[in-house]
């Protein structure tokens, strides 16, 4: 029989089955993926279901299989395309109905049809109830506790492989959790998992074994609050079809492959897809893929925090595969790979959480130590890296930084001692300059590279923090000689320079940063974004919780009217600018200003009177 079937192989895009084509047999998927889709007008694609290795193509020619007449009324409309190059066995109808007769195999294809008309049921009703909700925003708001499965069915790592078996029959779910007796997660079985390492093995012995000893340990989690498009991504990147979901450490639920592509919709995964396949030459194209986004969201009024979370997520992967590019770069250009471990950062609004739009870059880099033999050569290797990294940020349409805060700058990049000697410096000089760049640096988030050295970085950090205190001092004085005006002044005679224009950034923004940095610094808070340190603080009690309430709508106050005005100049074609025009404003948005600049000014009280 299988000498009556055929391999075939299609290439990327190659069409597998046309609407038209007349249904031959099965294909079975041996390595690759396909779309199932419909097509609409102008030749638009919806997709129904993603198909991957071990899956069948071509369900909906069995009725023809089994002797229902075609209807003309009822032609086929679904086409299959290879997502990748894609290799399968077809399968003729001459070979199922040799089968056919076999209950085992009736029932077998009555599971698979079964499960894919009600996925494609969902999918369908999933898209009915879309167009109510978010519009093109809600693929990116829709979170994994949303979606996924609980109760968890779970088990200890004792139970037998019968007790498994029968759980997971009784339950009708393909895997099921491993977890101790805290409810920490252990391990993972699927239903390949039994088959593989017991039925096929054929052994009596076998049927003694227990969870712990078919278990995959470890498996990839996902946290509840990460988005749908982030557990799609994880999926396809590594290659499972089951993610546990984690909150706290303790196993809260579970998501499939299968959930997940039902409630599929074409555009979340291709600007993944345009990040993450982008080349060098093509990185300028990502940026209009993200703004399209941001187009969607704030078309959709989602709220600024929200907005900017989701936009942050997907600039931190271009940033991380601007970096992946530049260490592949100098491989090419057989200069090898990082000799050391290494880890890059983000600076300023991105490493915040605050930029929507790309602005300029500021990065640095941090690299192990190593003996005074080798240091010369692994400096040379990060210099060059440094300069790959802020020629693929460039491309990508970051702008270069004027004060050059960036790691090809000798000042932006050594080793963990370097970067030691260096806030030594910073704390022992305190000048205006040194201050600047302490504002800077403290707004740093890890990116890319290597954990344990993020880790040995960032504990280099806080000690060199808890011995610079009088450096602390310093840059809460300047907030003491740069308050934010009093509302009982006249509004509009607070700013000497220009009488009618406030900077949203200068004004806000900046004070809001160094007041929070400072506080966070002295309390061991280092490398996070903004609302992360608003939250750390709150739950340290530094800021009490009506200021930390009014600090947050004060945030959001800020950045939203900072995105209206730059996204209009961005539409219009005109510079980005984060001044305003006091006498264009209406009187409730006035209002809105003023209630932000007094919590602002509380703020930067609040930390005079803590140092």
């Amino acid at each position: 029989m299988l000498q009556e079937c055929e391999l075939k192989f299609y290439r990327k895009a190659d069409r597998v089955l046309y609407a038209k084509t007349e249904r031959q047999g099965l294909l079975l998927i041996l390595k690759g993926v396909a779309e199932v889709f419909v097509s609409g007008e102008n030749d638009k694609k919806e997709i129904l279901e993603i198909l991957q290795a071990n899956e069948m193509i071509g369900f909906s020619g069995l009725a023809h299989f089994l002797g229902e007449p075609v209807d003309p009324a009822h032609s086929l409309t679904v086409e299959v395309e290879a997502a990748e190059d894609l290799h399968c066995l077809e399968i003729p109808y001459t070979i199922l109905r040799k089968r056919w007769e076999d209950e085992d195999v009736r029932e077998f294809f009555l599971r698979k049809v079964a499960v894919r008309l009600r996925d494609l049921y969902t999918s369908l009703a999933e898209q009915m109830k879309k167009a109510a909700e978010w519009g093109e925003s809600e693929p990116f708001v829709r979170r994994v506790q949303d979606l996924m499965q609980s109760p968890v069915i779970t088990i200890n790592a004792h139970e037998s492989v019968q007790t498994i078996a029968k759980k997971m029959v009784d339950h009708g779910i393909s895997s099921i959790l491993v977890v101790d007796d805290h409810e920490k997660l252990m391990g993972i079985i699927t239903d390949k998992d039994i088959v593989r390492r017991v039925v096929a093995e054929r052994d009596m012995q076998t049927l003694e074994l227990q969870a712990k000893d078919i278990m995959t340990p470890n498996p990839i989690t996902i946290s509840r609050t990460a988005y749908y498009y982030e557990a799609l991504s994880t999926l396809f990147t590594n290659g499972v079809k089951h993610l546990p979901v984690i909150d706290e450490e303790r196993v809260i639920g579970i998501v499939t492959l299968s959930t997940l592509l039902a409630k599929k919709n074409r555009g979340q995964m291709s600007i993944l897809k345009k990040i993450e396949q982008s080349s060098f030459e093509n990185l300028p194209t990502v940026k209009n893929a993200i703004y399209d986004v941001l187009s969607s969201l704030i078309n959709d009024d989602i709220s600024t925090i929200h907005l900017l979370e989701i936009i942050t997520k997907l600039y931190d992967r271009l940033a991380r595969h601007c970096v992946s590019l530049a260490v592949q770069s100098l491989e090419k250009q057989k200069k090898g790979r990082p000799p050391v471990p290494f880890a890059w950062y983000a600076m300023g609004s991105g490493a915040r959480g605050e930029q929507f739009m790309l602005t300029d870059q500021d990065h640095f880099l941090v690299y192990a130590d190593v003996d005074a033999e080798n240091k010369e050569k692994v400096d040379e290797y990060f210099a060059l890296l440094g300069e790959e990294i802020v020629k693929h940020l460039h491309q990508a349409g970051y702008s270069l930084c004027k004060g050059k805060m960036m790691a090809n700058n000798p000042d932006w990049r050594g080793s963990i001692t370097d970067w030691k000697e260096r806030l030594k410096n910073w704390a022992l000089k305190a000048t205006d300059e040194q201050i600047l760049l302490g504002q800077n640096f403290l707004s740093f988030r890890f990116l890319y590279g290597d954990d344990t050295l993020h880790d040995e970085f960032v504990e280099m950090v806080k000690n060199k923090l808890k011995v610079s205190q009088t450096f602390l001092y310093y840059m809460a004085q300047q907030e003491r000689e740069k308050l934010v005006p009093q509302l009982d002044q006249s509004f509009l005679g607070m700013f000497k320079a220009k009488t009618k224009v406030i900077d949203i950034k200068k004004h806000a923004l900046f004070p809001l940063h160094h007041c929070l940095q400072v506080l966070g610094a002295l309390n061991g808070i280092v490398g996070v974004t903004t609302m992360q340190l608003l939250n750390e603080l709150r739950m340290k009690q530094v800021l009490y919780e009506s200021l930390s309430n009014d600090l947050r709508h004060a945030y959001e106050v800020a950045l939203k009217t900072r995105i209206r005005m730059s996204w209009e100049k961005h539409l219009q074609g005109e510079k980005a600018s984060t001044e305003i025009d006091l006498t264009k404003l209406p009187g409730w948005m006035k209002d809105e200003l003023h209630g932000m600049l007094k919590t602002i000014r509380a703020l930067q009280f609040h930390l005079i009177n803590k140092l």
